[in-house]
């Protein structure tokens, strides 16, 4: 049986730096298959991934919702025959609903077990997201059983509060966990992922050696009759959880084509490999220019590498309101990618002088 577990996250949430973390000391001495899937035209992602030992195999053809009935059960599949993983790891399209990446695994068969099913969710962004996005960010949060918030270092606990919040509506089992990364290690995300740190277990541990206790003074009488207890309903708790994946699957097999939206009819990506040398400062005001969606359309996710003039290389990231700009590994060639809805690829190209 091999474990999959899959990372999902709106664009830009952190899934990959979550995944580098597990990488570290998370998933230490286990032999692991990433399979990666980029919503656009360029994987940018998949280098340095490859960097840490992990062999990625990227699936350029849409995202992996996109392509449910053929190429990614038959890359699972050969993925599973030809390095024999301990788990396999998925990192969907920012964009992919991951309801129907947990249908494509259950129907990809038996020898395939899903593990954690996580969505990273930057806690600034939630519900600016869940307004925008909502048939997509929503998916995620609610096909999930652990949801590890980003970005919370730098966050009051009013404003982290408000996210968890909005997503405990969406999702009330889920674990969350809100901690700053740095001040965890990758184990301890990873028990959280794997449920072994859920509140929900913990309780249950506790009524259950509470009742043993009982149980051993001769107490038997005072069993618990409250129907809301934890100790009648744990043992319920994955069942209902597996129902619920179940019946997501059903769904989304039959009416896929007929309501909601596949990601490529609600975003466009544009992407570009350029020699084309820029300063730190012309991407910065190259990253300020994008904010405006009448210009450029609603631009939800930039990120790529580019030569500077002085030799060194310069890496940016951009979400909206956010932007990071530092000097990072050379590479093969420079790679722009951009994603948005409504994008205006004419105009985003002559922004970076394309």
């Amino acid at each position: 049986m091999t474990r999959i577990d899959i990372f999902s996250g709106f664009l830009g949430a952190g899934k990959t730096t979550l995944i580098k973390k597990l990488l570290a000391n998370g998933y230490a001495g286990q032999k692991l298959v990433l399979i990666e899937n980029e919503f656009g035209e360029i994987g940018i992602d998949g280098g340095f991934l490859q960097d840490a030992g992990i062999i990625v195999n990227e699936l350029e053809s849409g995202c992996i919702c996109c392509s449910l009935t053929g190429d990614f059960r038959e890359a699972l599949r050969m993925v599973a025959e030809q390095y024999a993983p301990d788990r396999i790891l998925i990192e969907p399209s920012g964009v992919g609903k991951l309801s129907e990446i947990v249908a494509a695994v259950q129907s990809a068969g038996d020898q395939f077990v899903l593990g954690g099913l996580t969505t990273v969710v930057d806690a600034a962004k939630a519900k600016m997201y869940m307004k925008n996005f909502g048939e997509f960010f929503d998916n995620q949060v609610q096909s999930a059983n652990c949801i590890v918030l980003s970005r919370t270092g730098s966050l009051s606990p009013e404003k982290i509060a408000q996210a968890e919040a909005l997503l405990r509506e969406k999702n009330p089992d889920a674990v969350i966990v809100s901690t700053p990364w740095d001040a965890l290690t990758g184990a301890q995300i990873l028990d959280a992922i794997d449920r072994r740190s859920s509140i929900t277990a913990d309780l249950a541990a506790l009524l259950e050696e509470h009742a043993r206790e009982e149980a051993e003074e001769g107490d038997d009488d005072d069993e618990c009759d409250d129907p809301d207890c934890e100790c009648h309903h744990h043992h319920h708790h994955d069942h209902d959880d597996h129902d619920h994946d179940h019946d997501e699957h059903h769904h989304h097999h039959h009416h896929h084509h007929h309501h909601g939206h596949d990601a490529d009819e609600v975003f466009q990506s544009w992407g570009a490999e350029t020699s084309k040398k820029y300063a730190p400062a012309d991407i910065d005001a190259i990253l300020d220019a994008l904010a405006d969606a009448d210009k450029y359309g609603f631009v939800v996710r930039a990120k790529g590498y580019v030569p500077a003039p002085d030799g060194t290389w310069v890496h940016f990231d951009y979400t909206p309101g956010e932007k990071d700009i530092r000097a990072g590994a050379a590479n093969v060639a420079g790679r722009v990618c951009v994603i948005g809805s409504n994008l205006h690829e004419d105009a985003v190209k002559e922004l970076f002088g394309l």
